[in-house]
């Protein structure tokens, strides 16, 4: 992608409307732009903080790996969103890993650059400070869902939330959304097994909730977003 078309890209992403010209103007020049492969590591626990990360297009996944081995999925960066921004906590080296779960385009925004425009525009650190504080009542909720709710509540939770976030409205109620995902992906991310998300996915199909075809289950149909909303909790 050329300095044009960086420009271009990088003024159709809201997150970076506050930046004053100037701000802005330095942070195209010294951004770079990147294409990740399908599954491919981003970044490794453990490794120096050079980057924060803008998705153009695309999808990353977040995750940790504890001390028996078992990878947890803390979050997925869509499209137009941001990772690799909390960078004012102790240390300077990751403590999760990044990896694409479709062809990703990124920008990559060195981090010093990225600390100096935090520390210079009130309002930008305001919209950093907004995200990182929505990703912590995420994982919040996820823990409460995970004491409180059944498997099928919190799967139904994880479609609707996808909808919410990257669905694409389709007629008056539908919407379609392109997650990714294996099932076992989904189940770290529910807190449940492989096993249990195909079973609930295919009761959900019956159902008529929602709809997939045999060979792109990652394409999910949510028939009524409203409906599907209630059903999070009486399912």
């Amino acid at each position: 992608m050329n300095q044009s078309a960086i420009i271009i890209s990088l003024r159709s992403i809201s997150l970076l409307n506050t930046l004053t010209s100037n701000q802005f103007d330095t942070l195209a020049a010294n951004t770079i732009f990147e294409i990740v492969p399908k599954n491919s590591i981003v970044y490794e626990i453990g490794t120096n903080i050079e980057y924060v990360y803008l998705v153009e297009k695309g999808s990353i996944k977040l995750g940790i790996v504890a001390s028996c081995g078992k990878t947890l999925t803390k979050d997925i960066c869509y499209d137009n969103e941001i990772f690799g921004e909390n960078i004012f906590s102790s240390g300077c080296i990751t403590k999760e890993y990044a990896e694409s779960m479709t062809e990703t385009r990124l920008f990559k925004i060195p981090v010093e650059l990225f600390r100096a425009i935090v520390i210079e525009n009130h309002a930008f650190a305001s919209q950093i400070m907004n995200v990182i504080v929505t990703k912590l009542q995420n994982l919040e909720e996820r823990l409460q869902n995970f004491v409180f709710r059944k498997a099928k509540e919190r799967i139904v939770d994880f479609i609707y939330r996808t909808g919410l976030r990257k669905g694409v409205k389709i007629g008056i109620k539908e919407c379609l959304i392109d997650h990714g995902m294996s099932h076992k992906e989904i189940a770290y991310l529910t807190d449940t097994s492989r096993q249990t998300v195909a079973r609930i996915l295919n009761e959900l199909k019956k159902e008529n909730y929602i709809h997939y075809g045999s060979r792109k289950s990652s394409k999910i149909l949510i028939r009524d977003m409203e409906i599907m909303q209630q059903y999070r909790w009486v399912g």
